[in-house]
């Protein structure tokens, strides 16, 4: 079985882990909440509400889940205090299984889909982004895949130095032209080669700066149109790596980005380090965009598929 599969109790393992500094900081802050309250009443309702906010779950989210508890609360008349955090979860897991966020526990190319299959990496510099496209070119080849990357974050030198030093590393070839070279015509080449030379998957990492909106526009604009003249249903997957760690400017990120492309898949990353797991639900819900993949560590098999069932339990377990 290749780094994806099934998700196995070491998976789980890393989960809880990775989340452990949200988890412990979210039950602390439940846990004084409720101290001398038998019942769930206003008080303990406008503390979580904080709680939640403060957890960057976001303010439109925290509202959405505190109206459901509100209604769960007048509708059995007594809730208990020891029953919160089942409640809390209960919620979450509902909030996140009526957005987009599919329940994967495999990577497989889309059937119907004729390859190669493309996926163009958006985000800004500093998120993770190079380190996702190498880690995700890893898992993909060990699952059997012909995999190519393209360097087209040709605005800055160390990207295209690491995301070669990710195809060496792994055995993935690299596409790229250097640094103040034209984007697109990286794309363009790592199209054609991935075309003529029956590729399963092509990764191409894009610009992480751009003066404004419009400029981030007219350059993936024009990185789709080169790409689409050897692969016409191209792209097939625009994902937006996301930091986790950084909490609600992670969420402005999306916003621009959403606004400049059609985004149709998030990566976020960095959960491991931060306190500030409850990102992630707030993303989920505002966007609607499947959450494709979180990171939780720093080792290749540490950039998990994103399982909301097993996020929620980590998040909330005690």
């Amino acid at each position: 079985m290749g780094i994806f599969g099934f998700f196995s109790k070491d998976k789980k393992e890393k989960l809880d882990k990775g989340l452990e500094k949200s988890k412990d900081s979210l039950l602390s802050k439940i846990g004084k909440a409720v101290v001398g309250k038998s019942t769930v009443d206003d008080d303990v309702l406008d503390e979580l509400e904080e709680i939640l906010i403060t957890s960057d779950v976001g303010v439109d989210t925290t509202l959405k889940v505190i109206r459901r508890i509100e209604e769960r609360v007048a509708r059995d008349k007594y809730m208990g205090t020891d029953e919160l955090d089942v409640i809390l979860r209960e919620e979450v897991a509902g909030l996140l299984a009526e957005n987009q966020t599919e329940q994967l526990s495999d990577f497989e190319i889309p059937g119907g889909v004729k390859k190669p299959y493309v996926i163009l990496v958006v985000g800004v510099n500093g998120v993770g982004k190079t380190t996702t496209i190498g880690k995700l070119s890893a898992q993909f080849k060990n699952k059997g895949y012909k995999v190519l990357l393209g360097a087209a974050d040709t605005f800055r030198a160390a990207a295209v130095d690491q995301i070669k030093l990710w195809g060496e590393r792994t055995g993935v070839p690299v596409v790229a032209h250097g640094m103040n070279t034209d984007p697109s015509a990286v794309a363009f080449d790592a199209a054609k080669k991935a075309a003529e030379e029956g590729y399963d998957i092509v990764m191409i990492d894009t610009a992480g700066r751009l003066h404004n909106k419009v400029n981030l526009m007219n350059e993936l604009t024009k990185i789709k149109r080169v790409i689409q003249k050897f692969i016409p249903e191209a792209p097939h997957d625009v994902m937006l790596v996301l930091d986790g760690s950084t909490g609600q400017n992670a969420v402005m990120q999306a916003r621009e980005f959403t606004k400049a492309t059609q985004v149709s898949s998030l990566a976020i990353t960095k959960l491991d380090g931060t306190a500030k797991g409850g990102v992630v639900i707030g993303i989920s819900d505002e966007f609607k965009i499947p959450v494709r993949y979180i990171g939780v560590g720093e080792q290749i098999e540490d950039l998990q598929i994103f399982n909301k069932d097993e996020f929620v339990d980590s998040l909330f377990k005690k």
